[in-house]
């Protein structure tokens, strides 16, 4: 049996917040666990398996009365917190008709889930995504349903030296490929940065920024183990200090990333694309939305097609490449969060 790819002891994003409502329940797949997400009638959200204890239905087929989940097969009734509370036909209610809950907080837009040890479930590992509801940013995203492992996706937001070659056009040009670039890394964490200086600005931002010439552009990307990223994009002109740290003749995005899996080969990705200049614009945020998201439908196509051909090829080994690096210590702080949950496993036992 192959071992999961995703630790359990992380929050989740499992959808952006105005998904989650009083009147409807909200099914989805997380770590390859059917959940159900639906507000009480305070507003606070709840996560609970998408499995009745008696038969196994989904629940998310029933419907609720007040804060309640009713089971479409049998009618079992289910409070918030998972414990039954109503058994047709029976005044007596078995008190092991529970079904499992999770911790979830809404944070950033997004609804996160905690799939591992509840007891664990430290809100302060919320990773920050703040650009997402930050007064001074404004912006807007979507969520891709990917049918690639989400490590894929993983490598490919922390090498972005592919915009040379999936992306050309918009925001890749050759000056991405050849740039140099640091990785440096940390606790759960690691980031790299690479400059563009004195180059042609691509046609995204070109249109962006509006003025002429030559420019300065910037990519950081920012990991957090396991699966979120955000990545600090833009141009400025050439010499007006942007490296140096003035970025006041430029033009500035954070494009975030909660890169959710939701089984060893499907991935639920949420986007938004944040910016913090012109942030009264409507059109602009639309254009920002649309544009980026005709990129990503590109990373899209790539990473759907590398998820078929590995599944053809179970037995290629891959090779790094420089260029590879960042997602080389992505990925190896994945592998520690799983080593340290097959060790408590292993002390538990």
């Amino acid at each position: 049996m192959t071992e999961r790819s995703y630790p359990l002891n992380a929050w989740y994003a499992v959808s952006w917040d105005h998904e989650l409502t009083k009147t409807r329940m909200l099914a989805r797949t997380i770590c390859a666990k059917s959940l159900l997400f639906y507000r009480k009638r305070d507003g606070a959200a709840v996560a609970m398996d998408n499995a009745c204890w008696h038969r196994l239905a989904p629940l998310s087929k029933g419907h609720l009365v007040g804060d309640n989940v009713v089971c479409p097969y049998h009618g079992l009734v289910f409070e918030p917190g998972g414990r039954c509370v109503h058994m047709p036909s029976q005044d007596t209610i078995n008190p092991a008709a529970c079904v499992r809950t999770y911790p979830l907080v809404e944070r950033h837009r997004l609804a996160w889930v905690w799939m591992g040890n509840p007891v664990a479930a430290d809100t302060n590992l919320i990773p920050d995504l703040h650009w997402n509801d930050d007064p001074e940013w404004t912006g807007d995203g979507r969520t891709l349903q990917l049918k690639a492992n989400y490590l894929l996706a993983i490598d490919n937001l922390m090498d972005l030296t592919h915009e040379t070659f999936v992306h050309a056009g918009s925001i890749g040009n050759d000056a991405v490929a050849e740039a140099p670039f640091q990785v440096n890394h940390g606790a759960g964490r690691a980031r790299v940065t690479r400059w563009i200086l004195n180059q042609d600005a691509p046609s995204f931002w070109a249109e962006q920024l509006g003025k002429p010439g030559l420019v300065d552009r910037w990519q950081i990307i920012n990991f957090t183990a396991p699966s979120t990223i955000s990545l600090d994009v833009g141009v400025a002109p050439a010499g007006s200090g942007a490296p140096q740290g003035d970025r006041s003749q430029g033009v500035n995005g954070q494009i975030t990333f909660a890169i959710t899996p939701e089984t060893e080969t499907t991935t639920h990705y949420f986007w938004s694309a944040n910016r913090n200049f012109r942030i009264d614009s409507v059109s602009l945020t639309t254009i920002w939305r649309e544009g980026v998201g005709r990129i990503f439908a590109q990373d899209e196509d790539i990473l759907e097609a590398q998820q078929r051909a590995i599944e053809a090829n179970p037995d290629k080994i891959f090779y790094d490449l420089n260029i590879d690096a960042g997602g080389a210590w992505a990925r190896r702080k994945v592998d520690e969060m799983l080593a340290h949950e097959r060790g408590d496993a292993r002390n538990v036992g």
